[in-house]
């Protein structure tokens, strides 16, 4: 089965809004755990607009499911990481205003950069996801560098899918494919919802995680995050 990982920054930023502790974050990382959540994600920003550094050591301590950390590896960033030693750390390409993630890495145009930070982690024990876009090249290269897993940016396939589920999920299968054959890991995310991620989810058998936070969180104004959380468990089945 396909863990889920619940991205909470947009709990973050609600409590933010008010610039108190309602919701707490922490805690609902735990319920989310206790409801079958697989794995908590956050993506802290410098300008710390949801999760804040403070947030990132109080998940650290509190859960007991797979922690991933998602950000570009700036000094700061990084330093967070090794601090905090995740299971998993996942590189993205974003700029520090980035209202949130619009491409995958060209790694081969970046390799020397990305090989020393992949190096740089592993010492720490963490697991290294590298973002990419549903590229069998990019996948390659992510493996020429030593990344354990690549996360597949999902949006293309969520804005084609609507009207061409088959032709949206054509390039994932295709990297799926070479992802399983060199010996790579497989993560997906962005814009994956309970519209879409079932059909996904069946045609990407070597799928090991998949990180949904917008559309979850989102979804579970309406339905409850338990309920909620039941039925993205239910389309990974």
């Amino acid at each position: 089965m396909t863990r889920l990982s619940v991205n909470i920054n947009k709990v973050a930023t609600l409590r933010n809004a008010r610039g108190e502790n309602n919701p707490d974050v922490v805690a609902f990382a735990l319920h989310c755990e206790k409801v079958g959540a697989q794995g908590i994600t956050v993506h802290p920003r410098p300008d710390e607009r949801h999760i804040r550094r403070s947030d990132v050591a109080a998940l650290k301590q509190a859960i007991s499911t797979e922690f991933n950390m998602e950000g570009y590896p700036s000094e700061d960033f990084l330093a967070l990481v090794e601090a905090n030693r995740p299971a998993q750390a996942t590189l993205v390409p974003d700029r520090p205003d980035q209202l949130t993630s619009s491409s995958g890495w060209d790694i081969t145009a970046n390799s020397h950069f990305l090989r020393g930070i992949v190096e740089r982690l592993h010492k720490s024990g963490i697991r290294v996801s590298i973002f990419i876009a549903a590229d069998p090249e990019q996948v390659r290269a992510a493996r020429e560098i030593g990344a354990d897993r690549v996360e597949l940016y999902t949006k293309p396939y969520a804005d084609l899918y609507p009207t061409d589920p088959a032709r949206a999920i054509a390039p994932f299968i295709e990297a799926s494919a070479e992802a399983k054959k060199i010996g790579i890991g497989m993560n997906a995310g962005h814009d994956l919802s309970l519209e879409n991620l079932e059909y996904f989810h069946a045609r990407m058998p070597h799928l090991q995680e998949v990180s949904i936070g917008h559309a979850l969180i989102s979804d579970a104004l309406y339905l409850g995050i338990d309920e909620t959380i039941r039925r993205y468990l239910n389309c990974l089945k």
